[in-house]
């Protein structure tokens, strides 16, 4: 796995560090929690170009086979923000009954050839057993949809 020169500095998804945040995950030494951890760490994991650990998070149904980072891509990683707790209070609600289905929604934000642009994602996880980890249950990637612009 790529890990930075340092594990003290921030960690990527807006953490106090990444050895006390992402990095953990990252290494194998802890399942996220929740699926908003699960979120926080996968944007880490793009920043670190973590292609293992991408592909060990997304669920084996919708998987891509081919690779998930270019190769030679040219982003530049600008910050991740959670969208408003108001909404994800009301999503929990909404979501009670099914403790091992999550939405997060969020905005990453990057460069590239110069020009800065948003990521805006809906994304859906699930929680189920890992057969690589003996049946553990673990959070998934499922799949996200990009809400319109609001203006």
């Amino acid at each position: 796995m790529p890990m930075p020169t340092s594990s003290s500095g921030a960690c990527p998804c807006g953490g106090a560090s990444l050895a006390t945040c992402c990095g953990p995950f990252l290494a194998g030494a802890s399942l996220p929690p929740t699926a908003e951890a699960l979120m926080r760490s996968r944007y880490t994991a793009h920043v670190l170009r973590d292609e293992a650990y991408l592909r060990a998070t997304w669920h084996p149904s919708t998987r891509p086979v081919d690779a998930i980072l270019e190769p030679g891509a040219r982003l530049h990683w600008l910050g991740l923000d959670i969208k408003s707790a108001l909404r994800l209070r009301q999503r929990k609600a909404e979501l009670a009954d099914q403790p091992n289905s999550d939405t997060v929604e969020f905005v990453a934000r990057y460069k590239t050839g110069g020009r800065a642009h948003r990521l805006h994602e809906r994304s859906r996880f699930l929680r189920e057993p890992d057969p690589g980890l003996g049946g553990t249950p673990r959070w998934f990637y499922l799949d996200g949809t990009f809400p319109k612009q609001e203006h």
